[in-house]
């Protein structure tokens, strides 16, 4: 007598739904769009219209690493309380502004609305990516997103219930 066996959970399910899970690629887009940059026929390229608000490469660089601080797979799927995200947020958006403060020239910094703007930003994207993982909410929607495809693989292979009936002979092999 010769069963299919399925693991309860595949790791390449796994792995394949955590790689979804890309919060630093918005990080990625902020920092082309800081130096005033647009995608254009899959490729990045200078917009006129946006170099008043362009940051320099440097700038723009260092202002989007402080938010790959926060922006990962790890933090996404950890579980953060409303209070650490506050905490976290300000901190970042305050680190950034003195960065900016710091470093006004070689970011091309000529005028106040720069820093409003890159405190906008950082501000924004920070909050909304540890706000993922408040209560757990990614988390817990891999974890159902799991079991639902385990739960859909074991009825569509004639298992049933948690794969219970290929122990009483209900997907048997013709021997």
């Amino acid at each position: 007598m010769e069963y299919d066996q399925q693991p309860i959970i595949q790791s390449s399910e796994k792995a394949d739904l955590l790689e979804k899970i890309r919060p630093d690629a918005i990080v990625e887009v902020i920092q082309q769009k800081l130096m005033g940059k647009e995608f254009k026929n899959g490729v990045w390229v200078v917009n006129q219209s946006l170099q008043k608000r362009a940051l320099t490469e440097e700038g723009a660089t260092e202002i989007a690493n402080i938010m790959l601080s926060v922006s990962s797979q790890n933090v996404s799927i950890s579980k953060l309380k409303d209070d650490e995200i506050k905490k976290r947020t300000n901190a970042i958006a305050e680190t950034a502004q003195m960065m900016a403060l710091d470093n006004w020239k070689s970011y091309g910094i000529k005028n106040g609305d720069k820093l409003h703007f890159i405190n906008e930003i950082v501000l924004s994207n920070t909050l909304i990516t540890l706000k993922q993982s408040e209560n757990e909410g990614i988390r817990k929607l891999l974890m159902g997103t799991i079991q639902e495809q385990n739960l859909s693989s074991s009825q569509n292979s004639g298992g049933g219930m948690l794969g219970l009936g290929k122990l009483f002979g209900g997907n048997k092999r013709n021997e």
